[in-house]
């Protein structure tokens, strides 16, 4: 059939008649595949072996003998076929050459040079004492044809003795020079069905000669075993853990912890950055990389060509859809920077905005550009659409979108109602708590940050509550006094910050005191910014809103300074630290403690997707030395200082569920008759609310997953996976605060049930809430500005009489720089996109069924999803309740953060499984 001249090898004594591999392909370069090609392959081919029936006599000379044959008896017990069906997920051909090389690999697997694979029994082989191993086979033939153009799908049939046992493992090896991404195989005999799920990239031999192992889908717990895969389950866990040496290959799996010290570079005065994860600046680990030091004192990591990227295991990394949306928002942000970079440039000064019109150009100005040759994206359906919006500009506009904030109400922005709203229905409605006593204390050292009380006083309090009709101690009774107290974590930075000479920007710590009125709404107060300490001059202010020009405008710019503060510690601390850092130790420790098997695993696998991806991306251009966190938000190049402040002084894993963070800031009362166990102090709180729906469903879901696979605590504490994996966590992953006496336990169903609830709700539920609102609320600047470049002036500042004369032109200046401004609107659109392959939680029963076939556990999931369809009705609902004032209202957006479903794009909805942006 092929022209190639055949040569005869010999496997395991049959002789065989094959083409040999094309010598093009041991002379070419070896090299990682791009990350945006998926080469994708299926394999297998009929071995088969001479089996005697028990009695016989053969008269034919045996082909193989017994160490041949590991699995192989004394005596023959006849043989059944078996058929195995493999199936590869295909790369997205752009190039001629890729199309040329996947032909090529096609033909290679034809001949049986792509893949051999390799049945595992679950019984041990008497004579060798391990599993029963069938032949290698090399995978053969040409693909079928399949409905979904994504895959290739190869069978092969081969044939064991029958008494061979149940497969519970196959072993892959990949003999092209590139990887393959193996998606499933699944085993067919006459009485059985077996799935072995992968949705993994299987490396070349030539990169690693090691076999990779692929398990059944049935979840195990380490003491249910099968005795002949013990030892591969073990194998498989050392091979992803390494040996904490080197620096990680592209093609490698390994997970390791390593501390935040690739932020910076102390070759560079100007990005000496300090290293994270020590004593001083404590910080959850990082996965390592093992990149070479560029200084040893203190040991910080290069950060390697500007274009090159940070390593993580391989099959964190995004697939191709994921890749081209994240390239598509980098090109637009890039022709949005232009213009203000070039003006910038040439006249050596960032241009302010001069007048609101300019900020209102951003959504109106369009950039065409001119046609391009259509490309073949090599997929359908609404994948191949949106990928040909990316990859075919065509005409193509680029503007931002209005953001939802200002979209049907250009003014809404200014009133004090939706100050007051966003802190309950906003992008960060996390921070908000009950106002408990008077006065307000800080717990800083006064020896260096002056007294502790708040010059919030209880008179000032007094005499604003009183515009309500009510007394401060009726007030207090009531629960209707609120606080957002940024004072204690941002003072210890201020001095600092506002001498911060490139790119200077002016901040003070801020406290706001808020009332909640009997009609619904939420209003602010007071609001007191603080400086550091100084005989010069005065250092608290307090300011209220009043009813003359000069007291509203300053007011505008005291509750700018909040919103400045609010999106740094949003950005910081309840964003990148509560969600993404927090998180990476978790998805470290359990692919390093728990078996894929291992029924936890199977549990958070979905949640666990493109997050160190995300992180890594953050670390190489968003949170480092100069990146655009520094350059863009008000703790300049102090912003990591300030999150590792946050992280040691208030982070507790405890306190990050729901329900536990909600009595903590006094915004819910425990209850037992509630559902949840907790009870809204503000009914209509649409975060919490809606939040604690999501949590509910979640918890509902790990409780009845855990009781399935877990009959009692001994089940727990024998656990021995398990319990490394929980060690790990604390002892590793967040090192810094192993010590710490509020770690929960993990010794009975409940406390497992918990840890799980909260690390699914942080990856899901919490994530969604603060991240995929930052476009809708904060694509306005003056909305959230997220960095001011000016002080509020004093009656004795020379720039207090521009003020007076031009307040609007004052508070425009005080705003980001146009290319400052462009930056962050680029990063907060990318960050609120949902991409195309999203995978969404009310979706997990369709993620999860790939790795279940016990009907039990797919009711669970089943239930689970259809909760949720329900909540998306129940948050309808709501959004179209007319008592409910933070959801509803002339112009307002509804609140739709925790809305389960979302199309791709920037929706402000929808609740993917996992923190993938």
């Amino acid at each position: 059939m092929f022209v190639a001249s055949p040569v005869k090898t010999n496997f395991n004594g049959v002789s065989l008649v094959k083409s040999p591999a094309f010598s093009a392909l041991s002379c070419r370069k070896q090299h990682r595949v791009p990350i945006s090609r998926q080469v994708r392959a299926v394999i297998s081919r009929e071995e088969k072996a001479v089996d005697q029936e028990d009695g016989k006599k053969s008269t034919n000379k045996p082909l193989m003998n017994s160490s041949q044959f590991p699995w192989q008896r004394s005596k023959y017990t006849g043989s059944k076929t078996v058929t195995a069906v493999v199936k590869i997920r295909k790369k997205i051909k752009e190039k001629l050459t890729e199309r040329f090389e996947h032909q090529l690999e096609l033909f290679m697997k034809a001949i049986g040079q792509g893949m051999l694979i390799q049945l595992v029994s679950e019984e041990i082989d008497p004579e060798t004492g391990k599993g029963r191993k069938s032949l290698e086979s090399p995978v053969m033939g040409l693909p079928k044809a399949v409905k979904d153009p994504r895959y290739l799908v190869f069978t092969a049939d081969f044939t064991v003795p029958i008494n061979f046992g149940k497969p519970g493992a196959i072993l892959v090896t990949n003999l092209l020079s590139t990887e393959i991404c193996l998606s499933e195989i699944i085993i067919e005999d006459s009485s059985d069905t077996i799935l072995f799920p992968a949705n993994t990239w299987i490396h070349s031999k030539n990169d690693n000669p090691q076999a990779r192992i692929i398990f059944r889908s049935q979840p195990c717990l380490p003491s249910y075993t099968p005795d002949g895969i013990k030892e591969l389950r073990e194998k498989d866990l050392v091979s992803v853990r390494g040996d904490g040496k080197g620096e990680r290959k592209p093609h490698e799996r390994i997970y390791d912890y390593d501390v935040y010290n690739d932020l910076g570079d102390p070759r560079k005065t100007e990005r000496v950055r300090p290293v994270l994860g020590v004593p001083e600046t404590p910080y959850p680990r990082r996965c390592r990389t093992g990149r070479p030091l560029v200084s040893k004192d203190p040991p910080c990591e290069s950060r390697g060509k500007e274009k090159e990227e940070f390593y993580v295991p391989r099959d964190e990394v995004f697939e191709e859809i994921k890749r081209d949306t994240f390239r598509a928002g980098r090109f637009k942000a890039l022709f949005h920077n232009l213009v203000p970079s070039i003006a910038a440039a040439l006249s050596n000064l960032d241009i302010p905005f001069t007048c609101f019109s300019d900020i209102d150009n951003l959504y109106k100005s369009n950039i065409v550009l001119g046609h391009t040759e259509p490309k073949d994206t090599g997929l359908g359906g609404f994948i191949g659409g949106f990928m040909s919006g990316i990859l075919n500009v065509t005409e193509t506009l680029l503007k931002y979108d209005t953001p939802a904030v200002i979209k049907w109400d250009r003014f809404a922005w200014l009133r004090d109602n939706e100050f007051g709203r966003q802190a309950l229905a906003g992008v960060n409605p996390v921070n908000i708590e009950l106002l408990k006593e008077l006065p307000i204390r800080s717990n800083l050292d006064p020896a260096i940050y002056g007294p502790q009380e708040s010059v919030l006083t209880e008179e000032i309090i007094a005499r604003e509550v009183e515009h309500y009709g009510t007394t401060i101690e009726k007030a207090l009774a009531e629960k209707r006094l609120f606080l957002v107290d940024y004072h204690d974590i941002l003072l210890p930075f201020v001095e600092k910050i506002n001498s911060i000479k490139e790119d200077p920007r002016k901040t003070y710590a801020s406290r706001t005191i808020f009332f909640y009125s009997k009609n619904g709404a939420l209003r602010p107060l007071a609001i007191e910014l603080s400086l550091p300490p100084s005989a010069e001059s005065e250092n608290k202010f307090v300011y209220t809103h009043g009813h003359d020009a000069t007291t509203h405008w300053i007011w505008k710019l005291a509750k700018a300074h909040v919103c400045s503060n609010d999106a740094g510690v949003h950005q910081l601390v309840n964003h990148w630290l509560r969600t993404h850092a927090s998180m990476e130790p978790y998805i470290i420790a359990t692919n390093r403690q728990l078996s894929t098997m291992h029924p936890v695993y199977k549990l958070l696998h979905p949640h666990m997707r493109y997050t160190l991806e995300i992180n890594a991306r953050a670390r190489k251009s968003l949170i480092n030395g100069g990146g655009i966190i520094e350059s863009c938000f008000t703790p300049g190049k102090y912003a990591m200082e300030l999150s590792s402040a946050a992280y040691k002084s208030m982070w507790r894993f405890d306190m990050e569920g729901l329900p536990a963070d909600l009595v903590r800031r006094g915004m819910a009362e425990e209850d037992s008759s509630a559902e949840c166990g907790v009870r809204l102090v503000i009914d209509d709180y649409p975060y919490a609310a809606d939040g604690l729906l999501i949590w509910k469903a979640i918890k509902d879901l790990v409780e009845s997953y855990v009781k399935h696979f877990y009959s009692d605590s001994k089940s727990i504490t024998s656990d021995l996976e398990l319990q490394a994996w929980w060690d790990e966590i604390k002892n590793k992953g967040h090192y810094d605060k192993k010590d710490e006496p509020w770690w929960p336990k993990l010794n009975t169903t409940q406390d497992l049930s918990q840890i799980l609830t909260n690390m699914i709700w942080i990856a899901s539920g919490q994530h969604a809430a603060i991240n995929f609102g930052q476009y809708p609320f904060g694509g306005y600047v003056p909305n959230r500005p997220t960095l001011l470049r000016k002080l509020i002036p004093q009656e004795t500042d020379p720039d207090y009489e521009m003020f007076m004369r031009n307040p609007q032109y004052s508070f425009l200046g005080s705003l980001p720089t146009q290319l400052q401004a462009t930056k962050v609107m680029a990063v907060q659109e990318t960050l609120s996109t949902h991409s195309p392959d999203e995978e969404y939680l009310i979706e997990l029963r369709e993620v999860q069924r790939h790795w279940f076939q016990d009907e039990q556990v797919v009711k669970y999931f089943n239930k689970f999803s259809e909760e949720l369809v329900k909540i998306e009705k129940t948050i309808n609902e709501r959004n179209k309740d007319k008592k409910l004032k933070n959801r509803t209202g002339a112009g307002m957006p509804p609140y739709e953060l925790l809305l389960p479903t979302s199309p791709h794009g920037v929706t402000g909805r929808g609740i993917p499984n996992s923190i993938s942006i």
